[in-house]
């Protein structure tokens, strides 16, 4: 009798554990299911360290740190899953790879994702879309540009602009609701000329989208306003203007289809002639992210940048980059593709110095320059070591390192005019929509150029090497 009682004891306890459990498992399905990851995702981690093959338990709880913001973590559980062959799997592996930069591997997600739905005859349009992204996104990490970004402030994202000081002949920065005095509507970034006579802002045309507009003081007051065309405005937000003193180069942030997180910086320039703007440039990677990058803002005076990206910050809060601007946009030289991945995330900024010591130029960023107030222009920037930077030819002491620095620029000045010799084919070929002829002409030339720029975007870079090394040698006899 005693064993008996035992025995339905320890049966009634194990009934009353699994249906503990079962009914633990329905709720966090439930929450999983009404986006409340972060009240599902302990039940989930409970239960793939007591099943770890279980394909399903994996994929919630990979969802689940994805969702919560833990990359990492989310990697481990999504591969099994995908190994398992569960469908969402891959997606969800897909944006985690996409998030931390491991752009072929999130290509790799997506081209599997495409497959198994095709095979399930389902929609794949919006994963192809996506997968154009991602492709996109490869190709720009492989292409980062070598940028010095040479200081950082983490600040509230409704306070960024605080970060800005620009130079009274760059204009100046507002927002709309201080500009306007518009208490009543939702306040965005307003840029001022130099002139004072003109503005460039984004405020809402309608279906709570945002647009670029731009209005003229006339005489005492601002009016004549113009939304920009369609060719720079998109279906999407576009917002956060900003143009150089030339009252051509406008650069601004856009959700476009073709963007990679949110917001991403482009480019584009006024035709006074036509009254018309190029077809706007996407920029190149460090400046896009996976998330939200905005506000390029460039003191001409000062030599110097600024841009907002919250990347890898946590809510509401945003970090203001301060870099050195460079016309001839030269790329990171390396194989070392981990190096371009962390140069393009910016997860050291120090990895992208090439001296030591910013302080001038840091202390400058917060200094206000009149009008007329000019700083003195340099040539160029030339690195000999950490205590001696050339900025004009008539500095370098050694003949032979002059003679070889000379051939560094004019390889550069080569690789600068293909450069904007392709960005006005691209402008033309996106024109040419519709005319397979003139397509295929201008494609042509385009891969030609293309092919050109590859075979010697490395000399500079190279002879700029060896100059230094000559310089180094000359100066070294000298002491």
């Amino acid at each position: 009798m005693l064993y008996k009682k035992l025995f339905i004891l320890c049966m009634g306890l194990l009934f009353c554990g699994s249906v503990l459990q079962a009914q633990t498992l329905t709720q966090a399905k439930q929450m999983y299911n009404e986006g409340k990851f972060a009240e599902a995702k302990p039940v989930f981690e409970r239960l793939v360290k007591q099943v770890p093959s279980n394909a399903s338990y994996n994929h919630w709880y990979g969802v689940c740190c994805y969702e919560t913001g833990e990359l990492e973590k989310a990697i481990k559980p999504l591969s099994f899953a995908v190994k398992r062959k569960v469908q969402e799997a891959y997606r969800y592996l897909g944006e985690v790879y996409f998030l931390t930069y491991r752009f072929p591997e999130a290509v790799d997600m997506y081209e599997q994702y495409i497959e198994i739905l095709t095979k399930r005859k389902k929609d794949t349009s919006a994963a192809e879309r996506r997968l154009n992204v991602l492709e996109n996104a490869a190709r720009l990490v492989d292409k980062v540009e070598d940028i010095q970004v040479i200081d950082s402030v983490v600040v509230d994202k409704k306070d960024f602009l605080s970060a800005y000081t620009l130079s009274e002949e760059c204009g100046s920065l507002f927002t709309t609701r201080d500009f306007f005095g518009n208490s009543g509507t939702d306040s965005t970034s307003l840029y001022l000329n130099q002139k004072g006579d003109k503005v460039y802002y984004s405020q809402n045309a309608g279906e709570n989208h945002l647009c670029l507009f731009t209005q003229s003081r006339l005489l005492d007051s601002w009016g004549d306003e113009k939304q920009l065309p369609m060719s720079v405005n998109s279906p999407s937000d576009d917002n956060y203007p900003f143009v150089l003193s030339d009252g051509v180069t406008m650069y601004y942030s856009s959700k476009k289809e073709e963007s990679l997180g949110g917001y991403d910086l482009f480019i584009t320039r006024y035709n006074m002639e036509t009254d018309t703007y190029l077809a706007p440039e996407q920029m190149g990677m460090p400046f896009n992210s996976p998330y939200n990058d905005y506000m390029m803002v460039i003191d001409e005076v000062k030599g110097l940048g600024w841009f907002v990206s919250d990347r890898f910050q946590p809510e509401g809060k945003v970090c203001v980059y301060l870099f050195i601007p460079e016309a001839d946009r030269k790329r990171v030289v390396t194989e070392d593709s981990d190096l371009k991945r962390r140069r393009a995330a910016i997860f050291s900024i120090q990895e992208s110095w090439r001296n030591e010591n910013y302080e001038d130029l840091i202390k400058l960023s917060h200094e206000i320059i009149p009008f007329g107030k000019k700083k003195e222009k340099h040539d160029f920037e030339f690195v000999i070591n950490d205590n001696l930077v050339y900025y004009k030819l008539d500095q370098i002491q050694s003949k032979e390192a002059k003679a070889i620095y000379q051939k560094s620029l004019a390889a550069q000045k080569q690789l600068t005019e293909i450069s904007a010799k392709l960005e006005e084919l691209r402008a033309q070929y996106i024109a040419a929509k519709g005319n397979a002829a003139a397509r295929d002409k201008l494609g042509t030339s385009i891969l030609s150029l293309e092919e050109q720029y590859e075979q010697i975007q490395l000399k500079p870079a190279e002879l700029e090497k060896n100059a230094r090394n000559e310089e180094l040698k000359f100066l070294k006899k000298k002491l």
